[in-house]
């Protein structure tokens, strides 16, 4: 489906919102950089929600270019979160940023959240990038502690969108769903699997919504097919969601 079907962002007279939501694994940008910007600008997102973003040496720097080449500023997260990252477009205007960091099991990678509270015209929303763990019973964990997280942000509406390492059946995944849209079970757009991009054959990478915000779409965008599989070994979610005033 041509991703010009997707709604467009805009403020709508009631003081709602409508934004594009990216949520991307980009692999620590050591794929197709120029490819990866690409897939970015063409998704034309008010949000980037990012996972493995640099971590290492200059992440500051490869962050800042990869923005600068998006025409996004940086939010909040990366090395400060153990890997999730936000990006936005100068539509949003920002209230609050917290990076956190979760308890760390021995001998597994660290994982963290990048956080933030936004607003677009009248509406007020929470974000919350994540990257949960390749171990089922911690991965389970942290779904909990994501959902405790969005309760103690005290937002009227959030977004949440991750690496899950995990499909939809799986007890994390399945956490999160109870609690939060799964944006493409309910309004599925584009494509479904996202892992891995040269073989796209599950869905581990989600976009979630709580309960109020309207799913206007939801899926993996179709781009140049070159261009998804240079740019990482991830394929990226696309969403547009309407985001009620606040007033």
């Amino acid at each position: 489906m041509a991703i010009t079907a997707l709604p467009k962002s805009r403020t709508e007279p009631d003081g709602s919102a409508v934004v594009r939501v990216l949520g991307y694994n980009i692999r620590s940008m050591r794929d197709d950089e120029e490819a990866l910007a690409r897939v970015i600008r063409a998704c034309e997102p008010d949000l980037v929600f990012v996972q493995e973003a640099p971590r290492f040496f200059r992440w500051r720097k490869h962050a800042a270019r990869l923005a600068a080449k998006t025409d996004l500023v940086m939010l909040s997260g990366g090395a400060t979160a153990a890997g999730p990252m936000l990006l936005c477009s100068l539509r949003a205007t920002v209230e609050r940023t917290e990076d956190v960091l979760l308890p760390r099991t021995p001998g597994l990678h660290r994982r963290g959240f990048a956080t933030a509270v936004v607003r677009f015209a009248g509406a007020r929303v929470g974000l919350l990038s994540c990257h949960l763990s390749l171990a089922a019973d911690e991965r389970l964990a942290q779904a909990g502690l994501l959902l405790d997280r969005l309760k103690a942000m005290d937002v009227p509406h959030a977004i949440v969108a991750g690496d899950i390492n995990e499909r939809p059946g799986g007890r994390a995944f399945g956490r999160l769903a109870g609690e939060l849209q799964d944006c493409w079970a309910v309004a599925p757009w584009g494509g479904e699997h996202t892992s891995t991009a040269a073989g796209p054959h599950q869905r581990i990478d989600a976009v979630f919504a709580t309960e109020g915000v309207e799913v206007l779409g939801c899926g993996v965008p179709d781009l140049p097919p070159a261009d998804l599989r240079a740019a990482s070994d991830h394929l990226p979610v696309l969403a547009a969601l309407r985001i009620p005033a606040t007033g």
